[in-house]
């Protein structure tokens, strides 16, 4: 037969005290057991809790730092020709990259710049030893300086438009 020996059956937490019930041998190990598993509970609860206290601060400080970059982006001139576009360059640059001079007044040499894209694109072809990062640089430079162009066109008509004053087209039926 087991050896008997008092072990605490109940444990209450708010109090601090134990009541101790005489038990048998395998009453220990269920009870410690039990005692185990209420200790595994509170430690997944506090990782939980410490993890979303960690998530909420970095989530919060991302907030302020993305508030302050628009703050500082707002806060910039509008000049087209060091604005950067979705493909991260300047007019400069593209000019640069591509050879050429930046437009003046929306004018520039188009058939230039399809030239110098057509060949600089070509010779960093990947499959013919060249490099598909110049060769996507390449690329964007060309858009850049194709969409500085149409911006100039669009002013251009704005303008001219203003100027002849609004002219609706209107189409008889036939």
């Amino acid at each position: 037969m087991p050896p008997k020996f008092f072990l605490p059956n109940r444990f209450d937490l708010a109090s601090g005290s134990c009541f101790c019930l005489l038990a048998s041998h395998s009453d220990h190990h269920l009870l410690e057991l039990t005692i185990f598993a209420d200790m595994a509970h509170r430690i997944v609860t506090q990782v939980v809790i410490t993890g979303a206290r960690v998530f909420g601060r970095a989530f919060a400080e991302a907030y302020k730092q993305a508030s302050v970059a628009s703050k500082h982006k707002g806060s910039k001139g509008n000049g087209t020709s060091g604005t950067f576009t979705s493909s991260g360059l300047t007019l400069d640059e593209a000019c640069k990259i591509l050879n050429v001079k930046p437009p003046q007044g929306g004018e520039t040499n188009v058939e230039l710049v399809m030239e110098r894209f057509k060949k600089l694109f070509d010779l960093n072809d990947p499959t013919k030893g060249g490099s598909f990062y110049l060769q996507s640089k390449i690329l964007r430079a060309r858009e850049r300086i194709e969409m500085e162009i149409r911006q100039a066109e669009r002013k251009a008509a704005q303008d001219k438009e203003l100027q002849e004053g609004w002219k609706p087209k209107v189409y008889k039926d036939r």
